[in-house]
């Protein structure tokens, strides 16, 4: 059983940061990519971040230059540093990760529960 447990969110003012944080627990054989995902009320979700393996990363253009998404392979542990916060990048934030159990199975998707962020103007 391959679990992820975000942390991190919280009520901010904009202008402000806050930092995210993604374990994966469980046996994962491979992580291809960690990426972050939001969703806000009424809205799709949307890709915010993603990081691969080889370390690329990418980005939404909404994000670009005040979110850094990065990754602790020893932890299997994924973040979000959230910075210069505006009150559109109020969402509840998902931990997403694609990855495979064993050297034979497949890729599968993961994800987590979802941690709010909401930012006051």
């Amino acid at each position: 059983q391959v679990q992820l447990m975000e942390s991190g969110g919280g009520l901010v003012q904009a202008g402000g940061s806050l930092r995210l944080s993604c374990g994966v627990s469980g046996s994962i054989f491979r992580i291809n990519n960690m990426d972050w995902y939001r969703q806000a009320p009424g809205q799709q979700r949307e890709l915010v971040a993603v990081i691969f393996s080889g370390g690329i990363t990418n980005y939404a253009d909404s994000v670009k230059g005040r979110f850094t998404i990065s990754r602790d392979g020893a932890k299997n542990t994924v973040y979000l540093q959230m910075n210069s916060l505006k009150p559109e990048d109020t969402a509840v934030y998902y931990c997403h990760i694609r990855g495979s159990r064993s050297i034979v199975s497949g890729s599968s998707d993961y994800w987590g529960q979802g941690t709010q962020v909401t930012v006051s103007s």
